[in-house]
């Protein structure tokens, strides 16, 4: 069964894309820890980030460093987080989370934001990519 992300990569759930190439998408996490707080994945669905290929997980981490560069440029923050945690979805997703605090990257910590500025961080991340 296909995973929630594979729907969005399908386009049958939307997202707020921030960049995407030819085996990887990166979109704003709905629920985020802090904004700007962003997924990487692959296109294929793997379960667990150490049973890709190596090719695969070097190509993910240089598609997600791309997207980090950008975020922080877009995003005021001390610096961006990465966590890969795979619990909540069984398809491989790095998070990428600006941070001011280390509140932010415990994942009990949620912040609220409008469909409006969902949109607008997208494309003011992608922008800076």
């Amino acid at each position: 069964m296909a995973t929630i992300f594979t729907k969005i990569i399908n386009g049958e759930i939307p997202c707020y894309k921030v960049a995407e190439d030819s085996k990887h998408i990166a979109f704003l996490d709905i629920n985020p820890n802090a904004k700007g707080h962003t997924l990487c994945i692959p296109k294929e669905e793997t379960n667990r980030i150490f049973d890709m290929g190596e090719q695969a997980y070097l190509e993910l981490m240089q598609f997600s460093r791309k997207v980090a560069i950008g975020l922080e440029k877009a995003v005021s923050c001390k610096r961006v987080g990465v966590s890969v945690v795979g619990l909540e979805v069984p398809h491989v997703h790095v998070h990428l989370i600006p941070l001011n605090d280390m509140k932010e990257m415990t994942f009990q910590h949620k912040v609220k934001m409008t469909e409006n500025e969902f949109i607008t961080l997208a494309k003011s991340i992608n922008s800076k990519l």
